[in-house]
């Protein structure tokens, strides 16, 4: 019921992670799951024995070392709408930058041990595979490097429903590589988990509570598509609301920051979110929407900014199931864009496929390799805000070519 947007690509990403983590247990140093290893790991997982994956995030292109901050922000002007008893609404947000080199030596982390526990648990990948699965993951990103000299473009970027902000690492780290400001959000009660802050050292782990609301709204896909029609408005606040943050004078980024070029950005639901912010938000010049369907209308105010739409060939040709691609295409008559891509699933516009890739199997239902699945998406979206947020004029948004045989110009 909840999604064939949903549910049935929630099973995918069961599938995706499944092909990582045999893959981990397969490959790696430590025992096989359930055997009995070295002193003190037996019975454990074989992820859980051995945290070094060997998982990491692709190495980005562009010419910047990239820094980054982790930011928890409460919106006072606005309740939360999925659990109005909770107060002010709250959102984790990973800022992406170009950065000098230093930091404290470290990398990044790419999930909390919560996060990916819970995440697990939700895919049903709990009792099999352990929680440092997607904790320990490699980025690239330094924790507090010092920002780079200049002003830069900024882009908001938000994930898919259920998925935690980190899915969409990669496309952060490439971005601000090329010299972008990038703001990852994490919008409470929308992910099977996400950690906030709490008293002291404590965390408060927030769990997918709108999950349960699109799962009892009425029967039938209208009741459904309002409630995702009303997380899309309500995403695009968030993203404006942290527009607010990052721009405001008294932000250790506005200096960082040329607020004269932001963009939005984001996959599945996060993507409709973007395209609905570029016509709330006249701020906002350009969105990209990944593989999301457009349960909530472009505004009319937003149907002249330039829009590229990037999603799988069979789930958003122009004969899909999914009318919502034609029908707001039709309606925008600024620059736009509708690609798709052969042999992609809902999940190739995220990490996961990439993940998975590396450790050399691929989902069967998107046997697209998780390299070329990063090297699509990063390399068209950067292309799009390099021609809207710079204006330059990269050939690739012209028409197909035959570098990149797996996209259509539709």
């Amino acid at each position: 019921m909840i999604f064939q947007r949903t549910t049935s690509r929630a099973a995918t990403a069961v599938a995706v992670l499944a092909l990582v983590t045999s893959t981990v247990a397969a490959c790696g140093d430590g025992p096989s799951a359930g055997s009995e290893g070295p002193a003190g790991s037996a019975g454990k997982p074989a992820a859980a024995a051995k945290q070094e994956t060997g998982l990491s995030l692709p190495r980005p292109t562009g010419p910047h070392t990239i820094g980054q901050d982790t930011l928890h922000l409460t919106d006072k002007s606005r309740r939360d709408p999925w659990v109005p008893a909770a107060g002010k609404r709250e959102l984790m947000v990973s800022v992406f930058y170009p950065a000098l080199e230093g930091g404290d030596g470290g990398r990044a982390s790419y999930m909390a041990r919560k996060e990916s526990t819970r995440l697990l648990k939700a895919l049903k990948l709990d009792k099999k595979f352990g929680a440092e699965l997607l904790a320990s993951v490699r980025t690239n990103a330094l924790p507090g490097a010092r920002p780079a000299q200049g002003r830069y473009p900024l882009v908001v970027l938000s994930p898919g429903f259920t998925l935690h902000r980190a899915t969409q690492t990669g496309l952060a780290e490439e971005l601000a590589s090329r010299g972008y400001v990038v703001a990852l959000v994490d919008h409470a009660y929308e992910s099977y988990g996400t950690e906030f802050p709490g008293k002291g050292d404590a965390t408060r782990l927030r769990t997918c509570v709108a999950c349960a609301k699109v799962e009892g709204a009425p029967s039938g896909n209208s009741g459904e598509n309002e409630v995702l029609a009303k997380a899309a408005r309500n995403r695009a606040a968030d993203l404006s609301f942290v527009v607010d943050e990052l721009t405001d004078r008294h932000s250790d980024y506005a200096a960082r920051i040329d607020a004269r070029r932001i963009g939005a950005a984001g996959h599945s639901l996060g993507g409709n979110a973007a395209a609905v912010a570029a016509g709330t938000d006249r701020r906002i010049r350009a969105a990209v929407n990944l593989d999301g369907t457009f349960f909530a209308p472009v505004p009319a105010a937003g149907t002249g900014r330039p829009l590229l739409m990037l999603g799988t060939r069979e789930g958003h040709n122009p004969r899909a199931k999914d009318v919502t691609w034609p029908r707001e295409f039709d309606r925008m008559h600024g620059w736009k864009r509708w690609l798709t891509v052969a042999d992609s699933g809902h999940f190739t516009f995220t990490d996961l496929p990439v993940l998975g890739g590396q450790a050399g199997r691929t989902d069967p239902s998107a046997p697209l390799s998780g390299k070329r699945s990063g090297e699509i998406t990063t390399g068209y979206v950067a292309a799009f805000f390099d021609r809207h947020l710079r204006d330059r004029q990269p050939a690739l948004l012209d028409g197909p070519s035959k570098a990149n045989p797996e996209v259509d110009f539709h």
